[in-house]
């Protein structure tokens, strides 16, 4: 078993664990008064039927027991030592008819049971119960009455809850009102929830008589009360044994037995992630086949829990369901705002220091600490040790320490684009390591490479018992991370943008290199009558590893001057290839150059695919581009790559997606701008999307060769036009060979 799972063990009938709940569910249920009373008298116990046949006040328990069956000769009786022999009643467990001082201090009739109890110690146990049977009916009509009021109490609890919950928008007011009301409405001490996300559950509210209390912020999955919730898949009345004395000897006290009393489980559970209560009951939430929040409703001193309590809640839990699963997306989609938001915060902070002269390292950690506050998380700087393959945490308690960890080894399941956001988890060993020296040890490790000679990262840590970052927040700090670096690398990024703008005129000329596994092939008409140039472009370029980069796009404007942006464009991209960016990341710079570059005021679609001629894949970004058309092998099936993003050098923040499709041999992919689909005929009827997979499909069919492809597609649109475009087009076509075939090119 490891050591984070569930101990669980079975106590059969009425044993250890659950005596105590048991007695004290008995005491509740009878009708009969019970005291539990030592050798000296003294009453140890005493429940709800004594206090109201005896009317003691403030209480029973602690007094002399003498005082409630007075004798004739009562006159010092509660300075003389007790002798149980004195008793008005016997000790062996026969009835007798004796008077007790009942209440307002009137003799009563009552009939009495008493007996020794084999216990340590010299201890009687007594039940009594009044002789006159009007008594006796007036007390059960009493019962009866308290019965119904705690029934309607929960009866109008309930129906409140969903009342004030129906249609509920504000996900604060519903979390609060829910938990108060539950609250109210079980005569608890308090209410938790919980809500279920990717990595566990994490704390979302609390009632407010848990205020102060110490309370677990994160259930990862299978390791606390959550897991026999919903195993059971209802809810689950517990109660926390007392620690025993060799439990306190030990000192700290890290686990605790838990009774489940329905089926008299005795689990051990970690300390930390219990409830402040000793009886509470959790129950979960289920929507669509899943849990999807935890509900805990708790008393802090042992309290009896009926099965009528817990099926109360789980009605409450199945009406609830709908409404959480609302708050918790509407939960999301505000944190993914709030976490956006910041984000072009920061990115615009990071862009007015682009010029400046500070260091890399100083602005990273600047920026880190600064967003700490939104992600309750600390920064962690790491002094990286590559040759000796050492890494040192300047720990904001403990110091300067040497993490037990291979940080190429760790980061490495999560380095994309020469980026790494690796997440710290509980119970792992870099995790336990931190804990174990009192510090901060939730979190994740930001690493951004080399840079300006040395490696830039660093940690953020949550609290021990703090949730773990979750999904949006760890894509967050991916996105801050690629930022840093872009603006910390400086000199260097704009040394790049300079060698780009020196080679605007260099790229003039539409070009497909030979790539072997490829036959490809292109055509350019420019609307421009007096130039052969204008703002559509493509290129085809051969890269190391059997890798390929195709290009088409299109440039706002026509002749010389689109001519010359499509130049720099083309250029820029073609530098990106070489780098090894993703398609997605390229787009994204020439985005942040074309933007930074003040004389340009244009915007351009692209379509850019990187090849990879082993794998048979094509990884793209289309930014504001025509979908591009992909044929299958014999015309056996046609598509669109539809993944999409927005147009390029017009908006700084702008979000840019890759998408993957798998090539077969005799696949072919064809290009092309919109003056291909926006061509009109004579009457002015656009040529459009349908009309170009009707030819491509035409062209493919019927055992067609590759060669001369496109030069027939120009041809048809060309006498669809009538042969007067008002636009430029450009069409490339590749057909993938396989990773071994000789490739060929026609311009």
């Amino acid at each position: 078993m490891t050591r984070s799972a569930l101990s669980v063990r079975r106590v059969e009938g009425i044993g250890e664990g659950s005596l105590i709940g048991t007695l004290s569910r008995l005491l509740q249920l009878t009708c009969e008064a019970v005291l539990v009373f030592d050798g000296a008298g003294r009453i140890l116990l005493a429940n709800d039927e004594a206090a109201e046949l005896f009317g003691a006040e403030p209480g029973l328990v602690g007094s002399d027991v003498r005082l409630l069956f007075p004798a004739a000769d009562e006159a010092g009786l509660s300075e003389a030592p007790f002798v149980p022999s004195d008793l008005t009643f016997p000790l062996d467990g026969s009835m007798a008819h004796v008077t007790c001082l009942g209440a307002a201090g009137r003799p009563a009739p009552v009939r009495v049971r008493c007996d020794a109890v084999n216990a340590p110690g010299e201890t009687y146990l007594l039940v009594a119960l009044a002789a006159d049977r009007d008594v006796r009916v007036d007390r059960e009509g009493e019962r009866a009455l308290d019965d119904l009021r705690r029934a309607n109490h929960r009866l109008s609890g309930t129906l409140k809850i969903v009342l004030d919950t129906i249609d509920s928008t504000d996900i604060a007011a519903l979390f609060e009102r829910v938990l108060e009301e539950l609250t109210q409405t079980m005569e608890a001490d308090g209410t938790i929830v919980y809500l279920a996300e990717a990595d566990g559950f994490h704390l979302r509210g609390i009632s407010s008589g848990l205020a102060g209390e110490k309370i677990a912020r994160f259930m990862p999955f299978g390791r606390s009360v959550e897991r026999l919730a919903v195993r059971e898949g209802s809810a689950v009345r517990l109660k926390v044994c007392a620690p025993t004395g060799d439990a306190l000897r030990q000192g700290r006290l890290t686990t605790r037995e838990v009774v489940n009393e329905d089926t008299h489980e005795v689990l051990r559970m970690r300390s930390s992630l219990l409830p402040p209560f000793t009886s509470f009951i959790p129950v979960p939430v289920w929507f669509s086949g899943h849990v999807i929040a935890i509900i805990e409703v708790g008393w802090r001193r042992l309290h009896p829990l009926s099965r009528e309590d817990a099926r109360l809640l789980d009605s409450v839990a199945h009406y609830l369901s709908v409404q959480l699963a609302g708050a918790f997306t509407a939960f999301r989609a505000r944190r993914a705002d709030r976490l956006a938001a910041l984000a072009t915060d920061v990115r615009e902070e990071l862009l007015s220091y682009a010029d400046g002269d500070e260091g890399a390292t100083k602005r990273f950690f600047d920026v880190l600490a600064e967003v700490g506050d939104e992600l309750d998380a600390a920064a962690v700087r790491l002094h990286v040790n590559a040759a000796q393959r050492v890494t040192v945490a300047d720990l904001p308690l403990t110091g300067g320490r040497e993490l037990p960890l291979d940080l190429d080894e760790f980061v490495a399941p999560h380095l994309v684009d020469g980026v790494a956001v690796a997440p710290i988890v509980p119970d792992s060993a870099l995790s336990a390591y931190l804990r174990d020296l009192g510090e901060p040890c939730v979190g994740a490790i930001v690493d951004l490479g080399a840079l300006d000679g040395r490696r830039l990262c660093a940690m953020a840590l949550r609290p021990d018992g703090a949730e773990p970052f979750d999904e949006l927040e760890l894509e967050f700090l991916r996105e801050l991370a690629v930022d840093v670096r872009d603006i910390a690398r400086g000199a260097v990024a704009r040394e790049q943008d300079k060698r780009i703008s020196q080679a605007l005129q260099t790229g003039m000329r539409n070009e497909l290199q030979e790539v072997e596994g490829l036959t490809a092939q292109a055509v350019y008409s420019s609307a421009t009558k007096a130039a052969s140039v204008g703002g559509d472009f493509y290129d085809l370029i051969r890269l190391p590893d059997r890798r390929a980069c195709v290009i088409m796009g299109d440039v706002s404007g026509k002749g010389v001057e689109a001519a010359s942006v499509s130049a720099a464009v083309k250029t820029a991209l073609g530098a990106y290839a070489w780098e090894g960016l993703a398609p997605a990341r390229m787009v994204r710079s020439l985005n942040d150059f074309l933007l930074g570059f003040s004389r340009l005021e244009t915007f351009a679609t692209l379509f850019v695919g990187i090849i990879d001629l082993t794998e048979g894949t094509i990884r793209y970004c289309s930014a504001g581009h025509p979908p591009a058309i992909f044929v299958r092998a014999d015309a056996r099936e046609i598509s669109i790559l539809d993944v999409q993003s927005g147009v390029v050098g017009a908006f700084h923040d702008i979000a840019y997606q890759d998408g993957v499709v798998s090539m077969s041999p005799g696949d072919v992919l064809l290009l092309y701008t919109d003056g291909t689909t926006e061509a009109r005929d004579p009457s002015g009827t656009f040529f459009g999307e349908e009309g170009l997979r009707d030819m491509v499909m035409r062209e493919c069919a019927d055992g067609k060769p590759f060669e001369g492809f496109v030069d027939r597609l120009l041809a048809t649109l060309d006498d669809f036009t009538g042969h007067d475009l008002e636009d430029d087009v450009a069409m490339v076509a590749l057909r993938y060979d396989g990773p071994g075939e000789k490739g060929s090119r026609a311009d």
